[in-house]
């Protein structure tokens, strides 16, 4: 006999038993066995057909999702530019902490890759890494072949890489003027081309540019990088007119953030850029990260085109 039939006839038996005393005087165990047996067929495949009712209902839910505890980019796949460390590594992890399959790309930084993979893994995720030069056509090319084959599509694009070396204008090379627009400008487009083909062909997607408040005000001995920023701005708003409805297109531009891009200022630069920021300090990588995960779920369904900006305030300064 199925268990659901005996946990059926225990219920039908506590049932009978119960009415049976409500309605008679007599208690004996013979009086109960005759009422018993003359309802007892009449409502036992009634409290079978419920209580297989009920055991569905709760098999479905075992089975189904909870939507309360799925995270927020289940069932994507996202690819970062520059995750093996500082903001693009933050990013990843937390896309991975959220159900998204991540791409991990790298240039030369192969162990912080393989520790972001790590990361995400031992979660429960999944993530690869992969090498490329984002400034280089081919291999920006093959990078984002090598996503989409791996992950059938790709949902998300964080482009992240970028470079930095200060100088002022009067003694910079044009070496490292062109590093600066080539990996932090021309690597941004380059991803982005070759990642926008699929994302229209799917009909959805949803691309975050990691610029900088620097693009927006500027700053002295970092000329080529606030060009370079703000070309990501510009491209940004520009790109989102584009694509849209099907695509949709955001910056993030944050402010100074501890990151190793300031592991060279002085205690002195620090102070005065702390006096600067309205909120009195230099942000974290942790307080860049969420503003990438509302764009890249469902809380930036109506965001396109736009610039936000974790930056204790200090565009404003």
């Amino acid at each position: 006999m199925s268990s659901s039939r005996v946990v059926g006839g225990l219920i039908a038996t506590v049932s009978a038993w119960r009415l049976f005393l409500r309605r008679s005087k007599v208690s004996s165990v013979t009086s109960f066995t005759e009422y018993f047996l003359k309802i007892v067929h009449a409502d036992l495949n009634g409290l079978y057909s419920r209580l297989e009712a009920e055991v569905a209902g709760w098999i479905l839910t075992m089975i189904q999702p909870d939507r309360d505890t799925m995270g927020a980019l289940e069932e994507k796949s996202a690819l970062v530019t520059g995750a093996s460390r500082s903001i693009g590594r933050g990013i990843a992890e937390a896309f991975g902490h959220e159900g998204a399959a991540v791409a991990v790309n790298y240039h030369s930084n192969e162990e912080g890759a393989k520790e972001t993979v790590e990361t995400i893994e031992n979660e429960g995720g999944t993530a690869i890494p992969v090498q490329a030069d984002v400034s280089n056509e081919d291999e920006a090319r093959q990078l984002v072949k090598a996503v989409d084959e791996e992950f059938d599509r790709i949902d998300i694009l964080v482009n992240n890489a970028g470079v930095l070396e200060p100088s002022t204008l009067d003694e910079m090379d044009v070496e490292t003027w062109d590093q600066t627009i080539s990996v932090d400008l021309r690597g941004t487009f380059l991803v982005t081309r070759f990642t926008i083909e699929g994302m229209l062909d799917q009909g959805s997607g949803r691309i975050i540019n990691i610029a900088s408040q620097l693009g927006i005000k500027g700053a002295s001995e970092l000329t080529h990088y606030s060009a370079a920023k703000g070309g990501v701005i510009s491209f940004t708003r520009a790109l989102a007119r584009e694509v849209a409805p099907d695509v949709q297109v955001n910056a993030i531009a944050p402010g100074p953030i501890e990151t190793d891009m300031l592991g060279d200022t002085t205690e002195e630069w620090r102070e005065n850029k702390e006096a600067e920021v309205p909120l009195g300090r230099i942000g974290a990588v942790d307080e860049v990260v969420p503003t990438a995960v509302l764009l890249a779920g469902d809380g930036g369904d109506y965001y396109t085109g736009q610039t936000l900006s974790p930056d204790g305030g200090d565009a404003m300064h």
